[in-house]
C-alpha cells in the first residue's frame, strides 16, 4: 500500500474480519512450511541472543544487542508477511531486510515503546488503545522505504482512525485458538502465529481511502 493520498485522508477497512481470516487461510494453504519456518528461525536467533545475555561479565553486551535488533527483525518479518500475503511468495532474505534500515527500525521500535508507555502511565486502557494506533507502523515502513520512523507512526495513527474496534475484534477472534495453543504446550502456536500475522497483513491491505 504505497501512499499517494494526502495526510488528511481517512481510511476504512471494509471487508468483514471473517473474510480476512478466510483469505489468510487460503494464502497459507500449501505454504505453511514457509510461514512457520521463517519466523521460527528468526525467533530462534533472537532467543539465542537473549540467552547469551546470561553469560557472566559479557552477557550485558548480548542483552543490549537483543534489544537493538528487535526492530530490524520486526520490520523484516513484516516485509516477509506482506510479500507472502500479496504474491504467495516469501523468503528468508526478506526477514533480514530490516537491517538495511536498522536506524529507522530501531527508532520506530523505541518510539512506539515510549509512546505506549506514556499512555499506559495514565491508565491501562489508553495504553492498549495507543498500541492499536501504532499497530500499522511496521506495515507502513515495509511499504514505504523512504519514510522515517515518526512519519510511519503518524501514518499508522491515521490508518487506525475509526478502525481500532474492528482491529480489536479481529484479534478477539483468535482468543479460542490462543487457549488451544496454550493447552497444547505451545505447539499449536506454530500454526496460530502465522495465521494471525497473515490475517493482520490482510487487514492492512484492506484499509482503503474512505469516500
Amino acid at each position: 500500500m504505497q501512499f499517494d493520498q494526502p495526510l488528511a485522508a481517512s481510511y476504512k477497512s471494509t471487508t468483514h474480519n471473517r473474510e480476512l481470516m478466510q483469505a489468510a487461510r487460503e494464502t497459507l494453504r500449501g505454504r505453511w512450511g514457509l510461514a512457520i519456518g521463517v519466523p521460527f528461525l528468526i525467533g530462534l536467533i533472537q532467543l539465542a541472543v537473549k540467552l547469551l545475555g546470561y553469560i557472566p561479565l559479557i552477557g550485558f553486551v548480548f542483552s543490549i544487542a537483543a534489544w537493538l535488533i528487535a526492530g530490524a527483525f520486526a520490520l523484516g518479518l513484516t516485509v516477509f508477511w506482506l510479500s507472502l500475503s500479496r504474491t504467495g511468495n516469501g523468503s528468508l532474505d526478506q526477514a533480514f531486510s530490516g537491517f538495511q534500515r536498522f536506524g529507522t527500525a530501531f527508532l520506530a521500535a523505541l518510539l512506539m515503546v515510549i509512546f505506549t508507555l506514556l499512555w499506559t502511565l495514565l491508565l491501562i486502557v489508553p495504553g492498549i488503545i495507543a498500541s492499536y494506533r501504532y499497530s500499522q507502523t511496521w506495515f507502513v515502513l515495509a511499504d514505504n522505504p523512504q519514510m522515517d520512523a515518526l512519519d510511519a507512526i503518524r501514518r499508522s495513527k491515521l490508518l487506525m482512525q475509526g478502525n481500532k474496534w474492528k482491529y480489536f475484534c479481529l484479534g478477539w477472534r483468535f482468543f479460542g485458538w490462543l487457549l488451544l495453543g496454550i493447552l497444547s504446550l505451545g505447539i499449536g502456536m506454530l500454526w496460530l502465529a502465522p495465521y494471525m500475522r497473515m490475517s493482520y497483513a490482510k487487514f492492512y491491505d484492506d484499509l482503503k481511502p474512505a469516500a
